[in-house]
């Protein structure tokens, strides 16, 4: 009888991942079962995976464990793999109660898989929704684990999940502002999934070992870098809508100036404000502690007034590739008291904003009050020598 329901879950798996898509879908890595199944037959199985990482609608770990795949160890990235831990916030290992796994965490203690680690496994599988930005540490952690694979000689499955942010924007990262929101010469949105964006952390060498890392991309089916991708899942406790998800390359920046950017609502990543605002703007808002979210947000328990922008038309992101920067130069310009608005010490975020924009003229610029089109052309050659880079990973049209 337990061979009997083994087999009819995998037969429901494989059946509801495998079904053909209708004309144009998309269908993800994870939910091409058949392209990936046969690689981990007889192996034990390591996982880097967080609540995003689905197949269909179910979580990828039970469906592969339901198909009787080996899953040894399991490997949380920022925010842990069950996404109960708030932005930079050290996650300790753990044993899954759902599953019995033991999870290793790689935000807390140690940043990549360790010799030990790497020794209970086979085969290590990478799926994990990605934002396309470059302080979204995801890319980071995918780094590290190519690293660990290489250095122990594992092969790498990545399964590949669309970008919804996919346009190439902003300064590339100055290398000596490199930090734990910026290891990589990118631009704020690099216009990659993570799938491609691996072909490059080895195609330009920023990774040790790269001449042994082995790595296999199932690609995303029915994908084109200009469609509009709506996530099925939220990818962190922060990016909890569709539209936080869209406006969060240009938000981001404001964790670097003395302003709360929704941190402590339900609505993080949507709204911009500051008690010294007040009388400038109506829009108001609250921010309150909230564990596991925003346990001490900035003006917490403050009425705070700015930019309500959960209604702002994102739909011309993707059309025009552009973060928006007009905020960020609105709000110093009306903001009373200068001399605060980038000071790290009153946000507790020392240099923030320059390791954010990966670039002290950044910062210099909005105090100045240069144009948006200087700032812009101040981004060249770096941002369209990116671009020609960019164009040997793609996988995509």
């Amino acid at each position: 009888m337990k061979q009997l329901i083994c087999l009819f879950s995998m037969l429901f798996v494989l059946a509801s991942a495998s079904a053909s898509p209708a004309k144009d879908s998309i269908l993800t890595g994870a939910d091409q079962v058949s392209a990936y199944l046969p690689l981990l037959k007889g192996k034990k199985v390591g996982m880097l995976v967080n609540p995003t990482s689905i197949i269909g609608r179910k979580p990828i770990v039970d469906s592969l464990l339901a198909l009787g795949v080996q899953i040894r160890l399991i490997f949380g990235p920022e925010h842990g793999f069950r996404a109960n831990a708030a932005n930079g916030e050290k996650v300790l290992d753990e044993v899954d109660p759902l599953t019995g796994i033991p999870v290793v965490s790689l935000y807390g203690k140690k940043r990549k898989p360790s010799k030990e680690d790497m020794e209970k496994i086979d085969i290590m599988i990478f799926d994990i929704q990605d934002v396309g930005c470059r302080f979204y540490t995801n890319i980071n952690t995918l780094r590290d684990v190519m690293e660990a694979c290489a250095e122990f000689d594992k092969e790498l499955i990545i399964l590949d999940r669309p970008n919804p942010n996919a346009y190439v924007d902003g300064p590339v990262l100055d290398m000596k502002l490199e930090s734990g929101i910026g290891r990589f010469p990118i631009p704020i949105t690099h216009g990659m999934t993570v799938g491609e964006f691996a072909g490059m952390v080895k195609g330009e060498g920023w990774m040790k070992y790269k001449e042994k890392c082995r790595f296999r991309v199932i690609r995303v089916k029915n994908y084109r870098h200009d469609m509009d991708y709506t996530l099925p899942v939220s990818p962190s406790p922060n990016l909890n809508t569709q539209q936080s998800v869209l406006l969060y390359p240009s938000l981001c920046l404001f964790e670097g100036a003395y302003i709360n950017h929704g941190r402590g609502t339900l609505m993080p990543f949507t709204v911009l404000g500051s008690p010294e605002l007040k009388g400038i703007y109506s829009f108001s808002y609250t921010p309150v502690s909230m564990p596991g979210k925003a346990a001490t947000p900035l003006f917490q328990d403050q009425v705070c007034y700015g930019l309500d922008l959960r209604k702002y038309d994102i739909s011309g992101y993707r059309k025009k590739g552009k973060i928006n920067i007009q905020w960020m130069m609105e709000l110093y310009k009306a903001h009373p008291h200068k001399e605060k608005f980038f000071d790290s010490k009153l946000s507790n975020q020392m240099g923030m904003i320059d390791k954010l924009a990966g670039t002290t003229r950044f910062r210099e610029q909005i105090i100045a009050g240069t144009s948006e089109e200087e700032i812009r052309k101040s981004w060249e050659p770096g941002l369209s020598q990116y671009k020609k880079m960019r164009k040997k990973y793609l996988l995509y049209p």
